[in-house]
């Protein structure tokens, strides 16, 4: 028996209670969050300014640094904030709020990254095409979809929790309102629960990952039909740093669920949300700059121009 309980808040879990880590916490996401919004907005830029970098799959980059700020703006000022009040408590409209957006952001990082490896496939695979099959009208229509879709998921989860009149306990063990912790707290139909969760991650987490390694696969039997090796390793290039975001992104989004359902700590649970929902888009607007030569030239003249 559970203690049923309708609640006009929830508590979120920190990642500690000691007041002189407190302030270290303090600067060290507040340092993560300035340099992830830096370093998106900046990628941004030097895409938009320059010319040359006016082609699909720049396009679709700058689609994604601009939802990676969206998305970390969705839990780290919160926890910030958090940090700084010594208060935890987030209202129920306002758990539902962030998850909704959270759901949103994240969702559209799976769909742009599914995207970019469809860009890249037809680029490598069909060349000949790639301007008419990656038009700029059709780029539009790729990223209304996934704005779509997004919208959607975020939908179809809130409902869950729309439909649940009371909750076992207001403690969420994770610095954010995470939809699998919102779920398991419900004590509406668990097992509806479960299967609607199961749907949607199938949806929109197994096909899109199915999207991703079938492009992969037909570029890598294209790739290794090149006669030389140069031109090997200039097509290869092209897909490495998009390669390094959907290892680092999923790798660690499933690391947070699946790792959770083996080994429960809610530790563990926070460590890798953090991985997915700060560190992942802190890291990208590096791994696409530090890998393309295009991008470091424009972002130097930037730099060089603001200084």
């Amino acid at each position: 028996m559970y203690n049923l309980t309708k609640v006009s808040g929830f508590h979120l879990m920190g990642f500690s209670d000691d007041p002189d880590l407190q302030l270290i916490l303090f600067g060290l996401f507040l340092t993560m969050y300035l340099v992830t919004v830096l370093g998106n907005v900046l990628l941004i830029l030097a895409v938009s300014s320059d010319s040359h970098l006016h082609t699909p799959m720049y396009f679709f980059l700058s689609s994604l640094s601009f939802n990676d700020i969206c998305f970390t703006s969705t839990t780290v000022p919160k926890m910030i904030v958090d940090i700084l009040t010594h208060s935890r408590i987030i209202s129920y409209m306002g758990c539902l709020t962030q998850m909704s957006l959270f759901l949103i952001f994240a969702t559209m990082d799976d769909m742009l990254l599914t995207v970019m490896a469809y860009d890249r496939f037809v680029a490598i695979c069909h060349p000949l095409h790639y301007a008419v099959t990656v038009s700029a009208h059709r780029c539009a229509l790729l990223l209304l979809l996934s704005v779509f879709l997004s919208l959607v998921e975020s939908q179809m989860h809130n409902s869950i929790v729309l439909l649940s009149t009371c909750f076992k306990h207001t403690e969420i063990a994770n610095f954010f309102c995470d939809p699998s912790q919102l779920f398991n707290l419900s004590c509406s139909d668990t097992l509806l629960n479960s299967m609607v969760t199961y749907i949607i991650g199938v949806i929109y987490g197994f096909f899109p990952i199915l999207g991703i390694f079938f492009s992969y696969y037909k570029i890598v039997s294209s790739v290794i039909k090149i006669p030389s090796s140069e031109g090997r390793c200039k097509a290869f290039s092209t897909c490495s740093s998009h390669l390094s975001a959907v290892c680092l992104f999923y790798g660690t989004g499933i690391g947070a669920y699946l790792g959770s359902d083996v080994s429960y700590s809610p530790i563990k649970v926070m460590v890798t949300s953090l991985m997915y929902t700060v560190v992942t888009p802190m890291l990208n607007p590096f791994i696409y700059s530090l890998r393309n030569k295009d991008i470091r030239s424009t972002l130097k003249r930037i730099l060089t121009w603001r200084v």
